[in-house]
């Protein structure tokens, strides 16, 4: 692939240019915005300037509802030798383009599971994409020049290749993003009018639940628009799951012990079907999850704290496996969980303390 043109230059868009301008290839960047592509361009995602004649690849980076209008105005214009989008959802702009009597030949649907909260061509970055699963959706129709063009872009991305039918992805994603997204603004929501003073007893655990629910609304109105059923269907699962743990609390609320024993069953119920839930989780690199131990310490908010604890765990010859940081309320200085294999936590251990890091058990 010697060029591209990338008509939407949002998150995506901007960061797939991004990418491939670093690997050589001439990219022409389009948006409804002139602006946005302007200003992608200036952040060295490209040219805003027209094409001189059709590229190798077009890639459409606009929302769902947007993607067969502008993939038939690409192909109507033959403005390159395959096009491919990055949409979120496949089988509703494939059906619509299939509508259009377009020719899907050179066209394949494809999706990069990564993303960030923010939106914007000042969002995007080169490096999204690695090592992330990028979801292609052949069919019988596409042509093997087409599928090696998007390979080759999800190569040029340094993402994963994962081969998928258009309907299935849509039920999978519509599990693993789209309602775990509402599900998390529901959360978010009852923090809205919550008292002042149980807000700021906020942990790790609410930080982790609530994150996504910063994204911008518009944009996943968009998402959501073209996946509605599937994910409507999660959501009555859950909203019975709801239902049952309600009444089993109100039971542990009871008198009677007979009831008490049946609310806890149904409490227990539900945390244990979470645990089998979670562990099938893909772990580091996409692989089996690993069961790590955690090695906490204390840090105080200064510039070259993090920076020194990598540097004794490297001494020490241990790997961190992941790490995550919980501020503490009202002070300067936090707790920093280090995610090692189990046989390395008494030497990381050993060594941190050796060097007068203060470890919390």
């Amino acid at each position: 692939m010697r060029t591209a043109l990338v008509v939407g230059t949002g998150l995506i868009g901007t960061s797939a240019a991004l990418a491939l301008v670093a690997r050589g290839v001439t990219v022409y960047l389009a948006d409804h915005d002139p602006q946005q592509a302007r200003t992608a361009a200036a952040l060295g995602a490209g040219t805003d300037e027209e094409p001189p004649g059709p590229v190798d690849l077009a890639i459409v980076a606009v929302p769902p509802a947007h993607v067969a209008t502008a993939l038939a105005d690409a192909m109507g214009r033959r403005a390159a030798r395959g096009y491919l989008d990055v949409a979120s959802v496949k089988g509703g702009p494939r059906r619509e383009l299939e509508s259009l009597g377009l020719d899907l030949t050179e066209y394949i649907g494809t999706h990069p599971m990564a993303g960030l909260e923010k939106s914007g061509p000042l969002a995007g970055t080169a490096d999204l994409f690695e090592g992330r699963p990028w979801v292609l959706t052949p069919t019988r129709d596409t042509t093997t020049d087409v599928l090696n063009l998007a390979l080759e872009l999800v190569a040029l991305c340094r993402a994963v290749p994962v081969v998928m039918d258009a309907d299935a992805h849509d039920r999978a994603v519509a599990l693993v993003s789209h309602m775990p997204h509402l599900v998390s603004s529901m959360v978010a929501a009852r923090l809205e009018h919550a008292e002042e003073a149980a807000v700021r007893l906020c942990g790790q655990g609410i930080r982790d639940v609530t994150r996504i629910a910063g994204s911008d609304p518009r944009m996943w109105i968009d998402i959501l628009s073209a996946n509605p059923g599937p994910v409507a269907d999660l959501l009555s699962s859950v909203a019975a799951d709801l239902d049952e743990t309600v009444q089993a609390l109100r039971a542990l609320q009871s008198s009677d012990d007979a009831k008490r024993r049946e609310g806890a069953s149904g409490i227990e119920g539900v945390l244990r079907r979470g645990n089998a839930g979670q562990v099938r989780v893909p772990g580091k690199h996409g692989a089996a999850p690993t069961v790590y131990e955690s090695v906490v310490v204390l840090i105080d908010d200064q510039p070259g704290q993090l920076a020194r604890i990598f540097a004794d765990a490297g001494l020490a010859g241990v790997n961190i496996e992941d790490v995550r940081i919980e501020h503490a309320a009202g002070q300067t200085a936090g707790l920093v969980q280090l995610s090692v294999v189990p046989s390395a936590a008494p030497v990381l251990v050993a060594a941190l303390r050796e060097r007068g890091w203060g470890i919390r058990q």
